[in-house]
């Protein structure tokens, strides 16, 4: 007989594992199936984000952050560095280790939440009496059997059509956190999230990075003024970004990769690369899940279906983050995976997509939350907006970094905030004061009367808040 199960879930991305976790906290009886594997063989916890995205990362961009301050910045406060040297090997080395000690800690809360962990590839075998076999092809093949089912497989790299990943000349994020040698020249195809954070990683560490962009837009998700403002920096920086591209024949040959495309006039053009990182989106992850053998309903794009509380159209079987619709981001997954197990238990699990904040970890970061001027401005809502550059700010001063600005923007009878937007040293951090006040549906002048402590980069949230009324105090 199979082992019984209150909840299965698949995958043990941030969606899965934190869905599993809340889970057991809730009193059920919990099964968490993932088959991503480390060197060694054993089991990698924490899915894409762990393994070859959000946090290694972020890693070498701390790692190529700091080569670059070393090699440009320190002499500004009277630091002398001689003899600067780079071992790409034992960066690559350290942010192993960081994804590592990710690894284990998942480890340790499944232990410590007693989640039963099965090392493998999850599938749908068979709905029978009022539950689910799933079959768990690992090490050793085995059916477990639940009660209710949570989906968090995740997503995959989007291939260019006829183009490959090799992991070695043409790079998904996989292949562009494992290059070992600083390239000389690294081209990048989009320039999303991924594209300009391992653009920005190498171009530190000494790449001549070309970025091709198909939108005539840069960032255009973004609100515009802070894209351009972004798009300024990082021109300035040595990133080369091409828009309203159209790319053409790829080859990839033994010395390195030939781009050809069309530029925005229509001229053609060829890039010569020794690395190509296509980073043009993520596809939802449902390879192997065997949805017909239970009637699992996918959309045209393969992810599955699922309602307003993340319901497929199965009793009892959920899906959380990245193959399902909305934001591919890995709080997006574990807000979800705590709502779902949650909503198992009867509670009332709540997400709000409003207020999911957006975060780009280059140099300058670029965050955000809510509407941009752009989209208020389409669904013809009155606002007010408010903006306070890092220039006039004493922390960032004190810090060297005032590249930048924040941006608010307000509904203009009632006050509520609509949107924050920031472009600056440690947006990732500064967005979150503007989540929380969205989310308890904050005026902006509550944000200006809130006393913030000085000399801190947050002051900057307080005059754009006082901007919206005109009234800042510090510029």
């Amino acid at each position: 007989m199979s082992k019984q199960f209150d909840v299965i879930v698949i995958g043990g991305g941030p969606g899965g594992y934190i869905a599993a976790i809340r889970a057991a906290q809730l009193g059920f009886n919990v099964a968490c199936i993932d088959e991503w594997k480390n060197a060694k063989g054993g089991p990698a916890l924490g899915g894409t984000c762990t393994n070859i995205g959000c946090i290694p990362s972020k890693a070498l961009l701390q790692s190529s952050e700091y080569y670059e301050h070393a090699g440009h910045h320190f002499a500004d406060h009277g630091i002398e560095v001689k003899g600067l040297g780079l071992d790409v090997a034992k960066m690559v080395g350290r942010k192993d280790t960081v994804v590592k000690q990710n690894n284990d800690g998942i480890i340790y809360l499944f232990k410590k939440n007693k989640v039963a962990f099965f090392h493998g590839r999850g599938s749908f075998a068979a709905a029978k009496d009022g539950a689910y076999d799933i079959k768990v092809a690992g090490a050793a093949e085995e059916t477990i059997s639940g009660k209710h089912i949570i989906v968090a497989t995740g997503s995959n790299a989007r291939a260019l059509p006829g183009t490959p990943f090799d992991e070695v000349n043409i790079l998904s994020n996989d292949g562009a956190l494992r290059i070992g040698a600083v390239p000389q020249k690294l081209g990048v195809i989009g320039s999303g999230v991924i594209g300009l954070e391992m653009g920005s990683v190498w171009r530190r560490l000494g790449a001549e990075v070309t970025i091709l962009e198909g939108l005539p837009t840069f960032l255009g998700a973004v609100d515009q003024q802070i894209a351009k403002e972004a798009h300024k920096a990082f021109t300035k920086q040595g990133l080369k970004i091409e828009l309203g591209v159209q790319v053409g024949e790829i080859k990839n040959g033994k010395t390195g990769v030939s781009i050809a495309y069309a530029n925005a006039k229509g001229e053609a053009q060829t890039l010569e690369v020794d690395k190509l990182i296509i980073s043009i989106g993520r596809t939802a992850n449902t390879i192997g899940l065997n949805p017909e053998a239970v009637g699992l309903s996918l959309d045209e794009r393969g992810a599955i279906v699922v309602d307003g509380d993340c319901k497929t159209n199965l009793p009892n079987v959920w899906a959380v983050g990245d193959v399902v619709r909305g934001p591919m981001l890995a709080h997006k997954a574990e807000e979800e995976g705590v709502a779902v197990a949650e909503r198992i238990a009867g509670q009332h699990g709540h997400v709000n997509f409003n207020t999911i904040p957006w975060v780009i970890y280059t140099s300058p970061e670029i965050a955000w939350v809510g509407q941009t001027e752009e989209q208020l401005k389409a669904e013809g809502r009155a606002y007010k907006a408010g903006t306070f550059p890092f220039m006039a700010n004493g922390r960032a001063r004190a810090l060297g970094d005032t590249t930048g600005m924040v941006k608010m923007l307000a509904d203009a009878a009632s006050d509520e905030i609509l949107g924050v937007h920031i472009v600056g040293p440690m947006a990732s951090e500064l967005i979150s004061e503007c989540v929380v006040a969205m989310e308890f549906r904050a005026s902006s002048e509550d944000i200006a009367r809130i006393c913030h402590a000085h000399p801190s980069l947050s002051e900057a949230t307080k005059e754009a808040a006082l901007a919206v009324d005109k009234r800042t105090l510090n510029f």
